[in-house]
């Protein structure tokens, strides 16, 4: 398993249709000791997500759900706190917590911007501080931030501007990790996504205008969850030991550049 007791933060993971459901239930079936976290995050939603990783795998995941918003940085760190007095110290940590809008830029309220960076780019921040000096002090760690195709070709197809500058911010954010805490031990990589067939696009996306965009992608569909997942799997783990500052498209063909 190439996850075997491997304690892992997993961040956005409050629906079972959601990126960050998939990556907890491959990283249990890869022996991940988990603990997930979102904002909704309560203990039926924790005890839903155990289950049905459970149906999935086979067996009943080592799982420790803690609600978060991660738009406070001192949530991050009860966050890493309490994952630590749990499991012991953390192995890695995946970012898949988000929120989209699709407004163009004149559209944008002040309040809607400020939103949005303050989620996306701002909790991703907050997270990855929770846990690099625990990463800094053994040696050892690795972060995926999961940004998005949009912040790559500008937005254009599920969120405005405001998502594709937060997602880029991310991507900035992820590079700079990855040069700065290297010499460390410390791996930061991201993870970029197409349109994924999540709930974030419930409201965001009409049928026609989904059906014109899976007819542009070379693999003629949307991404699903798992396919980001395994992107992710494969940068915490040891496949991935001289990979860090990375971009990784999963984007079906859709934006190859």
């Amino acid at each position: 398993m190439l996850l075997e007791n491997k304690v892992c933060v997993i961040a956005g993971t409050g629906s079972l249709r959601g990126i960050g459901y998939a990556v907890a239930e491959l990283y249990a079936r890869n022996g991940g000791r988990i603990v997930v976290t979102d904002v909704t995050l309560d203990d039926a939603v924790t005890d839903a997500m155990r289950g049905a990783i459970a149906k999935r795998i086979g067996r009943t995941p080592d799982l420790l759900g803690i609600r978060c918003d991660i738009t406070d940085d001192e949530a991050c760190e009860a966050v890493m706190r309490r994952a630590e007095c749990h499991f012991g110290p953390i192995d890695n940590l995946t970012n898949c917590a988000g929120i989209v809008a699709t407004r163009g830029i004149l559209d944008i309220k002040a309040a809607e911007l400020a939103r949005m960076l303050q989620v996306n780019l701002v909790g991703t921040f907050n997270l990855c501080r929770g846990v690099l000096p625990r990463f800094r002090e053994q040696g050892r760690g690795a972060i995926v931030n999961v940004a998005s195709v949009a912040a790559q070709r500008g937005g254009g197809l599920v969120g405005g501007g405001h998502y594709a500058a937060s997602k880029g911010g991310v991507i900035s954010l992820t590079k700079t990790i990855a040069r700065e805490f290297g010499p460390d031990g410390v791996r930061a990589n991201a993870v970029c996504p197409s349109m994924t067939d999540t709930g974030m696009l419930d409201g965001n996306m009409p049928a026609d205008r989904y059906d014109a965009i899976v007819a542009d992608i070379p693999l003629r569909r949307a991404a699903r969850p798992a396919d980001v997942a395994g992107a992710c799997l494969f940068l915490v783990s040891d496949l991935s030991a001289y990979v860090t500052g990375a971009t990784i498209d999963v984007n079906g063909g859709s934006h190859i550049h």
